[in-house]
């Protein structure tokens, strides 16, 4: 397995590959280990630029296979198709994916219908909700994949029943959380800060894109509305994305506290998120982010393959009926959140583990 590529589909992918790359290059001579860096175009992200590379010290990708666009099928032909070009242009002893992205999925099942080994960085976790097209891109990779590589206990569990084998499972902790540490020192105080007078603990940070959240204008509305009535008047920043700043204008949504800001850079949106008082969300790698930072976090949806985050950390699961809202953000206000603990192995020595479970089994090959 000397040469690796490494599949990186979206902005999160990227945070995760990061420190494998610095782990690849700091251990090159002992490793013998070369890598290619594929971004296969699945998210067009304008702060996916150079600045972006720059502030997690990796280098551009070595090729973009630009499969952004479509439907769910043709994303997923798109990139089967060009990454199999690829492959054969660019010949891999393991093909390394990271997350549960449709290009995760999808560059699985070429490099194995190439007989090509796979690893699965994050493997093994399961939110047990089909209407979630990560969770088809989680469940058909891991059951194709050679060597999987865990956050948690609970993913590694979550494999030993669905059959895999003991000895192809390895703890090593949270890659999303090497990046976190390795740049913490590095946050950044975003250009509106000083504008909006924003203060420490003095406003909430709010994502959501989950199409049963963001696709509706009623839906959003009734939301939005709940947030914005049950945050003691204190400012909440929501990056957005275009298409859901779209369905916001329909509804039609003017409140002086609500700040609609351009997506951030990864300095400058941890930043936020570190000084807040809370984050609302739908995602779940914030989840993990605030549970590292201590931050309270309320989750709106009705499953998490993040259990460990509510478990051992600061977030909260509180479903998506808006009624629960109110409640959750009381109890915040009223200094009754938990006071969680960073779980098991993440310790942001994440990927030094993979890399160096890589080069074991580089020698048994």
């Amino acid at each position: 397995m000397n040469k690796i590529t490494l599949i990186a589909g979206a902005r999160p992918n990227f945070i995760k590959i990061a420190p494998i790359i610095h782990a690849l290059n700091k251990n090159r001579e002992r490793s013998n280990i070369s890598y290619r860096l594929v971004h296969t175009g699945q998210h067009f992200d304008e702060k996916m630029s150079h600045t972006f590379f720059k502030q997690l010290n990796i280098p551009e990708p070595d090729v973009n296979l630009n499969c952004g666009g479509g439907t769910q099928a043709e994303q997923t032909a798109a990139i089967m198709i060009a990454f199999e070009k690829e492959l054969l242009e660019h010949p891999a002893d393991l093909v390394l994916v990271v997350g549960d992205v449709t290009s995760t999925m999808a560059c699985t099942i070429v490099a194995k219908k190439n007989n090509i080994k796979v690893a699965h960085v994050e493997a093994g976790i399961r939110s047990y909700d089909m209407s979630m097209p990560e969770e088809i891109n989680r469940l058909v990779t891991d059951s194709i994949t050679d060597y999987f590589f865990t956050t948690t206990l609970w993913a590694g569990r979550n494999l030993l029943q669905s059959g895999v084998r003991e000895d192809r499972i390895f703890f090593v902790g949270n890659v999303m959380i090497d990046t976190l540490f390795s740049n913490r020192s590095k946050f950044v105080k975003p250009e509106f800060w000083d504008s909006l007078n924003l203060k420490p603990k003095g406003y909430f940070v709010l994502t959501l894109h989950r199409p049963a959240n963001v696709d509706g204008a009623h839906n959003l509305k009734v939301l939005l509305s709940e947030i914005i009535n049950n945050v003691q008047g204190l400012p909440i920043l929501f990056p957005i994305h275009p298409r859901t700043l779209k369905v916001l204008q329909e509804a039609k949504i003017d409140a002086p506290n609500l700040h609609i800001i351009e997506p951030l850079g990864y300095l400058e949106f941890n930043y936020l998120v570190e000084n807040a008082l809370g984050v609302i969300t739908d995602s779940g790698g914030i989840t993990e982010e605030t549970t590292v930072m201590g931050i309270p976090c309320i989750t709106l949806r009705d499953s998490t393959e993040r259990p460990e985050t509510i478990e051992l950390g600061t977030n909260e699961l509180i479903g998506t009926n808006p009624n629960a809202i109110r409640p959750a953000l009381e109890k915040l206000f009223n200094n009754q959140w938990k006071i969680g603990t960073i779980p098991e192995k993440w310790d942001g020595n994440a990927a030094e583990r993979i890399i160096k479970q890589l080069i074991l089994l580089n020698k048994k090959n």
